[in-house]
């Protein structure tokens, strides 16, 4: 059940800056999320992505700017219940089963789901039994989910909710949080996966060197990244013919087909069927959120630019 008094404002950072000695973390940053939004936060390794995170959850305070959770201060909204975390970092309390552990988790609030149900949807119904420190790592993540959902916040905060977990759990854990977000509550999450965000965030918020860089649907985002290639089946066409057709920045051969890197996608698909009739087999692809993530990290000064290219590789090997 979405608490609506908790409602109002949805979640507000409003020049929001914290440092860590010389090191800038945030940088004056500025973002709205709407109830019912999920919202997913990109970035490369240290690009600040957790330390917004730790300030939106009341854990560290910035300094400078302010955070609004459904019109309260990050700690007045914890104590009401209306939030949930699951952090990258810390570890499960010991000498507790998994089951133990959610339930004790349920009653910090107000109006507790049924640990049962949870334990379920998470998938920790099958190892509820378990000590914590016999878990996977999987497993661990799995009862952090638990622990993050029971209490039936309108907010969810997600700090890399998939890390460890395998292909097949991801899959299950997006399932459960499909369900989750399907009744109106406020999701937040970072992630390195980056099909994660490409699938199911309403809304993606690129962050590099502190800063907002890109913020909106993962199709806006793509745009952004470069040409968009069209691939069509055209035995002996001429390439020379080809890369003159109006929006086409160059054509390559590949067998019979033929690869069209496009500055105008729209215009050079009429030209190519209206010169090229015979043209078949047609693909039109947009850029990719992998191509837009490193193309809008990258940074001017070399140095920068050889850090954000090591993680953003990093972090698509992972994705990968």
């Amino acid at each position: 059940m979405v608490h609506h008094n908790a409602q109002a404002g949805g979640i507000v950072l409003s020049r929001l800056s914290k440092s860590f000695g010389q090191v800038r973390a945030v940088r004056s940053v500025d973002l709205t999320v709407a109830p019912g939004e999920t919202v997913a936060l990109l970035g490369p390794n240290g690009a600040g992505k957790s330390t917004t995170i730790d300030m939106m959850l009341g854990l560290t305070h910035p300094d400078a700017g302010t955070v609004s959770v459904f019109g309260r201060a990050p700690a007045a909204a914890v104590r009401a219940g209306w939030v949930g975390g699951m952090l990258q970092t810390g570890s499960l309390l010991e000498h507790l089963k998994a089951g133990e552990l959610v339930r004790l988790m349920a009653s910090y609030y107000p109006h507790p789901l049924a640990v049962a149900d949870v334990l379920r949807l998470t998938g920790a119904a099958e190892f509820a039994d378990q000590l914590t420190t016999k878990l996977s790592g999987g497993q661990a993540q799995r009862v952090r989910f638990a622990a993050a959902l029971v209490g039936d916040p309108d907010l969810l905060v997600l700090d890399e909710p998939t890390a460890g977990i395998d292909v097949a759990g991801r899959h299950e854990f997006w399932q459960a949080m499909r369900t989750v977000a399907g009744r109106g509550k406020t999701v937040l999450f970072a992630t390195h996966y980056l099909e994660e965000a490409d699938a199911y965030a309403d809304r993606i918020v690129l962050i590099a060197r502190g800063r907002i860089i890109a913020d909106g649907p993962a199709t806006e985002i793509k745009a952004r990244a470069g040409a968009r290639m069209i691939r069509a089946t055209l035995p002996g066409a001429d390439l020379a013919v080809l890369g003159a057709l109006p929006g086409v920045v160059s054509a390559e051969r590949h067998g019979e087909a033929m690869l069209l890197s496009c500055s105008d996608a729209d215009t050079a698909l009429r030209a190519l069927l209206g010169s090229f009739p015979a043209a078949r087999d047609i693909e039109v692809r947009g850029g990719s959120l992998e191509e837009a993530f490193l193309e809008l990290t990258a940074d001017d000064d070399e140095t920068a630019h050889a850090a954000t290219a090591d993680a953003a590789a990093a972090a698509l090997g992972e994705a990968r």
